[in-house]
């Protein structure tokens, strides 16, 4: 008895004394504790996400990929899952298992070495938001006084969803929803008990045991989760049979996008940094962009099919990669290096790599990127690729496949709407496309070359190319704004020009070399012959021609100062040059290109939208105000007071209609007369084409969409001798063009106050004379409108020169 008694005052001394040590030790630790209530307004790092217009996701960007997720939302099989793996009595306990801190101790007294931890969610909830993770018994202690602190101030809910949604899961994948994107391409709640079993067996080593790094010891983890639920009575003996023997299934997986966009959901990237700083990646901002879905998939056929129709006619260069087999190696070895060889080579805008194994009389063999062999037949590419000599020349055609192909050649292949395959090559030369909403600037689609994969220059925003003749239309303008007229003569004749600024002596001349004498500028234009348009430089001035163009939006503070300007060789973006026609498709307002439409936060409230100057249809034109931001103060925007900014007129409404008039007749009579396929009458543009030739371009629009097309190479190697803008760049902006405008109305523009539809002397360009059987009808500002001419006006007639009769107009 007396030992009882003293075995009793012990014990009670003991408890005091561990009493006053915890309490010493909260005493000490209390007040340098972290506030709990700042987890209710924790933020978690969270990616970027860009969307279209459509509501389609396009490109996530950030180091973390988290997806942040409500309790309510959690699956109950996976809250299953993780309390069998991690804290079964997480709903019970108060933020601390004594029991299994008890058995924690035990096992590091008896074996020396840490065992299961003992830590709660709780506890783990204190130690991912305000605690590092280094092992000492003060932040233990600081674990178990915080995690008493949160189970006081939040419900068991909220501390699940802030585990669930803050733990590392390997892969730089932030919670468990991630985690489920990441592994298996699909939402948590899209999963299967065996996913949801290895998932939460992801923490305890989340380096090591996930099932991509190490699917081995995950599947171990799993299994034993599993049977931890079939313990708790979570599950039954059927459902642990069937997961514990699915196979491990996982793959990594990239953001689930709902179609590409990289070079769209680039560009929104950049300007997000530029706007927000680092924080653009973490802060879990939704961009929506002005991109359309539709427009943009279809803009990336189009330029892919350009391309590729382009490239079929200068010839197959042959394999990407010669992998001849070697003597020495054996056939599973040489397959196996063919292998590793075809799956680091990436898939470029559907275009597969494939390596050529066997070669047939009819026929090759062909191994696939997953290992398959498959089959490329005759008929199916091989027969039709000539070899490439040069821009301007092919071989002989094949005679069989062994002219094309040899054993080891890594090549590329198509599949064929029936599954064959169908042999292809990734071509050398580049294009861009960027089509916008010329009332207002917003980018509908953009893209910037053959396949991002391939390469992240965005030629659309990035490549500076000579316009050509597509810059015609503003010397024009310009014209039409000095006092000329559509029907003008300037003479189409040789000129030799010595110019300071200009190299040597420059000899320009129409394409083809001919000459065609004294022309009006509508006929000069829509055929776009270069002399007169350097001759109608000339009388306007260099400096005229600057001024005005500058006041249109060009950035000319590099322009050459000399006559060079009216063939186009200054150098400009497509999106620059698109957002310059845009001016001609809105009826003369100035407006500038913008992709971001509306920014939301984390919690779905906006923080950012734009609000652009924009062309007013059918309302009387308002003057420019000082409030030329393309940002107003956000509680307008959201009580609805925002009004919209009005475009700032820069070309004068009647010499914008005379303009697009002349362009429309390009359309149906010149150069760009291919686009008459469409079946329009309100379709206007222009091409271009510089020399060597190097770059080709179409540049059209009616009054709802303007798109540019650019085609060239990055290393300005020729197009070849038969190319040019209407050969290589109008194909890509038909088939564009084609489906933009499915829902546009085919509308003739309105007659503006001041113009005049008179009858003229095609030769002369002065009023016809009545009964004139030739004459045709011309647009006038009316205060231009031509005198009547007789006979003796004709140009080389009566003594009277081309540029007489210019005077006598002006």
């Amino acid at each position: 008895m007396s030992f009882l008694r003293y075995l009793s005052r012990l014990s009670l001394l003991g408890i005091l004394a561990l009493t006053w040590l915890l309490a010493g030790v909260f005493l000490f630790l209390s007040p340098g504790l972290p506030d709990v209530q700042t987890l209710r307004d924790v933020k978690l790092q969270t990616p970027m996400q860009v969307y279209t217009r459509d509501g389609d996701l396009i490109g996530q960007f950030g180091e973390q990929k988290r997806t942040p997720m409500l309790f309510a939302d959690i699956p109950p099989q996976f809250i299953q899952a993780l309390l069998a793996a991690e804290d079964d009595g997480f709903f019970r306990h108060s933020g601390v298992d004594i029991a299994g801190l008890m058995r924690a101790v035990s096992e590091l007294v008896l074996t020396g070495a840490k065992g299961s931890g003992g830590s709660t969610l709780t506890m783990q909830v204190a130690r991912n938001y305000f605690l590092s993770l280094e092992r000492t018994f003060m932040r233990k202690f600081n674990e178990i006084l915080l995690a008493i602190q949160i189970e006081r101030e939040l419900s068991k809910e909220e501390i699940f969803e802030l585990y669930f949604n803050r733990v590392f899961l390997g892969h730089r994948a932030y919670g468990f929803e991630a985690a489920a994107q990441v592994y298996y391409g699909k939402s948590i709640t899209e999963l299967s008990l065996a996913q949801h079993a290895m998932l939460a067996g992801i923490p305890k080593a989340p380096s090591r045991s996930n099932p991509i790094t190490g699917p081995q010891p995950g599947k171990e983890r799993r299994n034993w989760i599993l049977g931890r639920m079939l313990d708790l009575g979570y599950i039954d003996q059927q459902a642990w049979a069937q997961a514990s023997a699915a196979p491990v299934s996982a793959s990594h997986h990239g953001a689930r996008l709902s179609f590409a966009a990289h070079y769209a959901a680039e560009m929104a990237r950049q300007q997000m940094l530029d706007r927000y700083g680092m924080a653009a990646y973490t802060d879990g901002y939704q961009v929506h962009t002005t991109i359309s879905s539709e427009l943009q998939q279809l803009a990336q056929q189009t330029v892919i099919a350009g391309l590729a129709t382009y490239d079929r006619r200068h010839g197959y260069r042959g394999p990407e990669r010669q992998l001849p087999p070697e003597a020495e190696t054996t056939a599973t070895a040489q397959r196996e290096l063919w292998q590793a060889a075809v799956a680091e080579t990436p898939v470029v805008a559907g275009m597969e790599p494939a390596i050529v194994t066997r070669i047939r009389e009819t026929a090759v063999d062909i191994l696939l990127r997953d290992g398959s062999d498959a089959v490329l037949e005759w008929e199916n590419g091989l027969r039709q690729a000539s070899p490439y000599l040069s821009e301007n020349a092919m071989g002989r055609a094949p005679q069989a496949p062994s002219d094309v192909v040899d054993e080891g050649d890594l090549i590329r292949i198509q599949a064929n709407a029936d599954g064959s395959w169908q042999l292809t090559q990734v071509p050398a030369a580049q294009a861009a496309l960027v089509s916008l909403n010329p009332d207002n600037g917003a980018i509908v689609s953009i893209v910037g070359g053959m396949g991002f994969e391939n390469s992240k220059f965005n030629r659309a925003t990035q490549a500076r190319r000579q316009p050509g003749s597509s810059f015609k239309p503003f010397v024009y303008s310009a014209a039409l704004d000095a006092g000329f007229t559509a029907a003008s003569i300037i003479n189409d004749a040789p000129v030799v020009l010595e110019d300071n600024t200009l190299e040597d002596i420059w000899r320009p001349e129409n394409d083809g070399g001919q000459f065609h004498g004294p022309t009006r500028l509508r006929w000069a234009l829509t055929k776009s012959r270069n002399l007169v348009s350097i001759r109608l430089l000339q009388q306007l001035g260099v400096k005229r021609l600057i001024s005005y163009i500058d006041g249109l939006g060009f950035d000319t503070s590099e322009y050459p100062n000399d006559l060079s300007l009216a063939l186009g060789t200054q150098v400009m973006t497509p999106l620059e040059l698109a957002t310059a026609y845009a001016i001609l498709a809105n009826g003369g307002f100035a407006v500038q290109p913008f992709l971001i439409e509306r920014v939301d936060d984390v919690e779905g409230e906006t923080v950012y939208q734009a609000t652009p100057a924009t062309v007013c249809r059918g309302c009387n034109e308002t003057p420019a105000t000082d409030a030329g931001e393309d940002e107003l103060r956000m509680e307008d925007i959201l009580a609805g007071t925002a009004t919209t900014i009005p475009a700032e007129r820069v070309m004068e409404e009647r010499v914008n209609f005379i303009i697009n008039s002349i362009l429309q007749d390009v359309v149906k009579r010149g150069t760009g007369r291919r686009a008459l396929t469409l079946g329009r009458d309100d379709l206007a543009g222009k091409t271009g084409t510089t020399n060597g030739p190097m770059d080709a371009w179409f540049s059209g629009y009616n009054r709802d969409v303007v798109t540019t097309a650019w085609v060239g190479f990055d290393n300005y190697t020729p197009l070849g001798r038969r190319e040019f803008g209407g050969t290589a760049a109008l194909p890509i902006w038909i088939d564009y063009m084609r489906e933009a405008l499915a829902e546009s109305p085919d509308m003739e523009r309105p007659l503006p106050p001041g113009v005049v539809h008179v009858r003229i002397d095609p030769v002369t360009g002065l009023l016809a004379s009545p009964g004139q059987s030739n004459a045709i009808f011309e647009y006038f500002r009316e205060e231009l409108v031509p005198v009547q001419g007789g006979p003796d006006d004709r140009p080389g007639a009566g003594g009277k020169t081309t540029d007489d009769l210019i005077k006598d107009i002006f």
